[in-house]
C-alpha cells in the first residue's frame, strides 16, 4: 500500500488517496491534516452550515462534509470556483459543498448564516487586521464559532528574526504568530470568547514531513525547519465563540451627504 500521508495522528486523513491529496494542494500545509486537527476541537454536527474561508482547492471543504456531514461553502479568492466545482462533483458531494469566489473582506452571505467559520492556513493573510473579526462575526449565529489552523510560531520573536531562520524568512511572514498572540488578538475585540488556542505537539515535524513529501525541492524551508526543531515554528490553532451579548455594528459602506456649493475664497464671498 502507498504509505504517503499515512499518519497515526490523522487517521481520517490517512484514508484519502495520496494522488488526490497531491492534486488538491493549494498551499504550504496539508489542509486535511489541519482540518482534522481543528475539527477535533469542535463539536461539529451534520445540521451545521460551515464557511470554509480561504479553502484553496476545496480539499478541506470536501473532507469536512464527508467526515462530519456538514454543508460547506468553499470560499476562496485565489483559486477558481469552476475548478473547485469540478473537484466537488468528482467527489460526489455537490449537493453539500458549494464553491464560491469571494474576497475575505467582501463576503456575499447573509448575517448570522453560519454555525462555524473555519480557515485552514489562510487566516493569517487577512485576520491579523484589528477590525476583521468584527466584520467576520456578523456572518455567525450568536454562539457560533470561528476556528483557524495553520502555520505559525510557538512563541513570538523577542527581537530580530533568529539567525537560523533568516535565509527562509521574508517580510510577508510577519503575519505568522503564536497561539498566545491569537488569543490576545481575539479577546481584545470584546466579541469573542476564546475557547482554545494552542500549537500542535511536534507540529514542526508534521510541517517538515509535508514539505518533504510535497515540495522536496523546497530546500530553504526544509532546512529552516530542520534547524529550528520546533523552537519557534509549528502549526497553531484557535477556536473562539461569538458572545451572545456582543453588539456588532453594521459596516459603513457610504455616508449620506448633500453637496452645497459655497465660495472657495473669502474674496469670493458676496
Amino acid at each position: 500500500m502507498d504509505k504517503r500521508f499515512v499518519s497515526e495522528k490523522f487517521p481520517r486523513s490517512s484514508a484519502y488517496n495520496p494522488e488526490w491529496v497531491i492534486s488538491s494542494v493549494s498551499g504550504g500545509a496539508s489542509s486535511l491534516w489541519l482540518a482534522e486537527w481543528l475539527a477535533s476541537a469542535l463539536d461539529i454536527r451534520p445540521d451545521m452550515r460551515v464557511l470554509d474561508l480561504g479553502c484553496g482547492r476545496a480539499a478541506s471543504s470536501i473532507f469536512l462534509h464527508r467526515e462530519f456531514g456538514v454543508q460547506v461553502w468553499a470560499t476562496d479568492l485565489w483559486f477558481d470556483a469552476a475548478e473547485n466545482l469540478q473537484r466537488v462533483r468528482d467527489a460526489g458531494v455537490e449537493n453539500a459543498v458549494f464553491p464560491i469566489h469571494a474576497e475575505a473582506r467582501a463576503l456575499p452571505f447573509a448575517t448570522e448564516f453560519f454555525d462555524v467559520v473555519v480557515s485552514i492556513d489562510s487566516f493569517v493573510y487577512y485576520g491579523t487586521d484589528d477590525l476583521y473579526l468584527h466584520y467576520l462575526a456578523r456572518f455567525l449565529k450568536p454562539e457560533g464559532r470561528v476556528a483557524i489552523a495553520g502555520a505559525g510560531l510557538k512563541r513570538e520573536f523577542e527581537g530580530p528574526v533568529p539567525d537560523h531562520l533568516r535565509e527562509w524568512w521574508e517580510p510577508s511572514m510577519a503575519c505568522l504568530h503564536s497561539a498566545a498572540w491569537w488569543r490576545r488578538h481575539w479577546e481584545r475585540s470584546g466579541i469573542m470568547t476564546v475557547e482554545l488556542a494552542d500549537d500542535m505537539p511536534d507540529g514542526w515535524q508534521a510541517w517538515l514531513d509535508w514539505q518533504r513529501l510535497v515540495c522536496p525541492d523546497n530546500a530553504t524551508e526544509i532546512e529552516a525547519l530542520e534547524a529550528d526543531e520546533g523552537r519557534y515554528l509549528s502549526y497553531v490553532r484557535a477556536v473562539g465563540r461569538r458572545r451572545q451579548e456582543a453588539k456588532l455594528e453594521e459596516p459603513i459602506v457610504s455616508m449620506p451627504f448633500q453637496y452645497t456649493r459655497t465660495a472657495l475664497l473669502r474674496s469670493e464671498e458676496p
